[in-house]
């Protein structure tokens, strides 16, 4: 069983960070505690705006306004990247929404009971009912401004994506994954993350449209980072032996992977169900 740490029971010793570890607790509290220029990366997906009800009083992704999911996130990151090495990166996936039109409930959707909501946010200022908020970009250009360097805008394309019953737009097909830096030099193999190119035997700088299925995870009633999203992200900004961070680890992917690459981490999670399922993942793969 991985070693499951308790906020705000945190006293850990020095050597003890050298073990990949899930540290249970919020976030916004427990990345404090983090040691400072110690992971090569974070690559998280926090919760998404309205998205989802956790079942936490205050929890993130369920603020009364789009500015104050915003600053919540900013500030997060910004003590993340005191914990990041000066060469480190951060890659962000977050999804988009629309406006409620100021429904304040969502009801079940039997495909994905995950969905259901006891609350929802007001449109924001400035948009209208059905208005596409755009939160991914309001978020990267927040921490732009913020002192982050925005490298790159990778858009993961969903073959399976989630089928949707609206006739006056497309199907959402697609998520972004942000890459921003610490610093303006930082570490990113490019050579490792190499893809074919058209011409038989020769390989080509990866490109910034990522063609990777949704992994569903009935378990818990939500989709996971796939592997194969999240593979290349750690080869490319970490080496062997290295930390990660994940400060919303969720069912565990960022471990996962880690762990199949050699390299090591720790993560952060509020849902006690989620760490449970985590570390049975963590242990299975093994």
């Amino acid at each position: 069983m991985l070693a499951t740490i308790e906020f705000p029971d945190i006293e850990i010793e020095k050597q003890k960070w050298s073990k990949s570890l899930i540290l249970h607790g919020d976030t916004r509290d427990v990345v404090k505690e983090l040691p400072d220029n110690f992971y090569a990366a974070c690559i998280t997906s926090p919760p998404y705006w309205g998205k989802r009800d956790y079942g936490y009083d205050g929890q993130i992704g369920a603020e009364e306004s789009l500015n104050e999911y915003i600053d919540d996130l900013v500030k997060v990151f910004r003590v993340i990247k005191r914990k990041l090495k000066t060469d480190g990166t951060f890659w962000l996936n977050v999804g988009d929404s629309y406006t409620s039109g100021n429904r304040t409930w969502r009801a079940e959707d039997k495909k994905n009971p995950a969905r259901e909501m006891s609350y929802r946010p007001r449109t924001p200022g400035g948009l209208k009912p059905k208005d596409l908020i755009g939160i991914p970009w309001r978020l990267a250009f927040a921490l732009q401004a913020d002192g982050w360097y925005l490298r790159s805008d990778i858009i993961w394309y969903k073959p399976n994506c989630q089928p949707e019953s609206v006739k006056d737009r497309p199907t959402q097909s697609h998520e972004y994954v942000f890459l921003f830096s610490k610093s303006e030099d930082y570490y990113y193999d490019y050579e490792s993350i190499k893809e074919p190119a058209a011409e038989k035997g020769k390989t080509r700088n990866k490109r910034t449209v990522w063609q990777v299925n949704t992994e569903p995870f009935p378990e818990a009633h939500f989709a996971t980072f796939p592997e194969d999203l999240i593979q290349p992200i750690i080869t490319a900004s970490s080496k062997e032996n290295e930390f990660v961070i994940d400060p919303f680890f969720g069912a565990g992917t960022v471990g996962v992977v880690s762990n199949k690459l050699n390299r090591k981490y720790h993560g952060i999670e509020l849902k006690q169900d989620y760490i449970d399922i985590a570390n049975r993942r963590l242990n299975n793969a093994k």
